[in-house]
């Protein structure tokens, strides 16, 4: 993406703090990124990837495993993901098979090479003019080239519809007021990326939704996820909400309280993930 790696919106947070929660995102929902990466229709291994918008790497390290003999360039517009990535690869022993790259795609556009595969995950409705970038993308490409479009659905929700008891659906309303300020600042969220794919010249060979229904039992993770998750919807919409609910939404961050939602065993992320597979003819 341009400066983020998921649909982080509405508030704009520290890079460290965002790394945070893309190193969860990374964490919780690695299973359903190797499930989306399984599906594309890639006719032989691929050899120059593009990560596009790689945040701290969920997407890079899952390409690297899924592709050995690739080597990808990483591209985001943040220096703080991008020095996470490369102490990552190192860590992992792949730094030779990574090529980092900070620029602000709004502003510039990097040379990629002639790629065999472009990612986008939750990155193009940053950009102020996609259209663009996909056809950037699409003159970037090895003819025969294939470009994956992911987006989620939103930021996920953690709570069960009726929680807190003390103030039920405060989790809903949130995100009614973020949807609310999205719809006014990036209006390519949510947005159908087929035609947009046809119109930059790409063949959509494939469009595949995905829900993510991940219980707090399947993965420790969960609860750490969904406690910097919601500290980050409180941040975007506390101007917004009555007083009972910030009060309700603090009494759940509270890491001391028994009200704290680390103590609670009926989280779950929910989300739908929905990826578009286009190739240049």
């Amino acid at each position: 993406m341009a400066n983020t790696k998921h649909d982080h919106h509405a508030h704009q947070p520290g890079d460290h703090d965002q790394a945070e929660i893309l190193d969860l995102d990374a964490e919780v929902l690695a299973e359903h990124i190797a499930s989306v990466i399984a599906w594309l229709p890639v006719e032989s291994g691929p050899r120059q990837v593009v990560d596009l918008g790689c945040g701290t790497g969920a997407g890079t390290f899952a390409l690297l495993t899924r592709f050995p003999e690739a080597r990808v360039i990483a591209v985001d517009s943040s220096a703080e993901h991008l020095h996470r990535l490369r102490e990552k690869a190192r860590a992992a022993g792949v730094a030779d098979r990574v090529h980092a790259v900070q620029v602000d795609l709004d502003a510039a556009w990097p040379d990629l090479g002639e790629p065999d595969l472009v990612w986008a995950s939750a990155s193009l409705h940053h950009l102020a003019d996609p259209g663009r970038a996909l056809r950037q993308v699409h003159d970037a490409l090895a003819p025969g080239g294939l470009l994956a479009v992911v987006e989620l659905a939103g930021f996920p929700r953690f709570l069960p519809a009726d929680a807190p008891e003390d103030r039920p659906g405060v989790e809903e309303r949130c995100h009614a007021e973020i949807d609310r300020r999205a719809a006014e600042h990036m209006p390519h969220r949510g947005a159908d990326w087929g035609p947009k794919l046809t119109a930059a010249g790409f063949t959509v060979e494939g469009e595949r939704t995905l829900t993510v229904h991940i219980e707090h039992s399947r993965s420790a993770a969960v609860g750490r996820y969904a406690l910097n998750g919601l500290r980050r919807v409180r941040g975007s919409v506390a101007d917004a909400l009555p007083v009972e609910d910030r009060a309700a939404l603090d009494r759940l961050l509270d890491t001391d309280s028994p009200h704290s939602i680390l103590r609670r065993d009926d989280l779950a992320v929910r989300t739908e993930r929905t990826v578009w597979a286009a190739r240049r003819p």
